[in-house]
């Protein structure tokens, strides 16, 4: 799952399927299996959702992928 994700969508007021929906232009559940790590997030599709969402905010993009079974020290 990628927690990091889903909290800053959730900072920004924006439900995090929703927000992987409109910067993949994919289908809820497409957005929803990315979001609980079912399906990879490819490093294209990682750069447009920064780019749609977190462009300005100064987020890493090891930070926003870190999955859970990543140590905090490796994010």
């Amino acid at each position: 799952m990628l927690n990091n994700l889903k909290a800053e969508y959730m900072r920004k007021n924006i439900q995090p399927y929703k927000g992987i929906m409109g910067a993949l232009g994919c289908s809820e559940k497409t957005a929803r299996n990315k979001l609980n790590g079912a399906t990879d997030v490819t490093i294209t599709e990682a750069f447009k959702i920064i780019n749609k969402n977190f462009k300005d905010d100064g987020l890493s993009l090891e930070y926003l992928f870190a999955s859970d079974n990543q140590s905090a020290s490796s994010a």
